[in-house]
């Protein structure tokens, strides 16, 4: 399923560029001779970035699939529903990082 909605192709985009900075950052942090510890926190941000934009983009996903699934049948008055639920389920996702 390919990204229909900007908003998310944005985001998406936009956190695997700051993780890549990050990376960048580790990368140039060992060339310098830095610490051990001050690079593992550096690791620890970008497993963490890369986690939450995988939840994102599950999420992304699950949208898309309930929105394609909704719109062939439901009412318009579902999109509040859906929302709701998108909530839930990021809050879910959330707790197993």
């Amino acid at each position: 399923m390919a990204f229909d909605n900007d908003k998310h192709r944005t985001d998406i985009l936009n956190r695997l560029k700051r993780a890549e900075g990050q990376l960048r950052g580790i990368q140039r942090m060992i060339e310098e001779g830095e610490g051990c510890l001050p690079i593992a926190t550096q690791m620890a941000a970008v497993r963490k970035a890369l986690d939450s934009t995988y939840v994102r983009m599950t999420m992304c996903y699950v949208e898309q699939h309930l929105h394609e699934q909704l719109s062939r049948g439901e009412p318009d008055g579902a999109e509040p529903a859906l929302a709701q639920m998108m909530q839930e389920i990021e809050t879910l996702l959330g707790k197993i990082r």
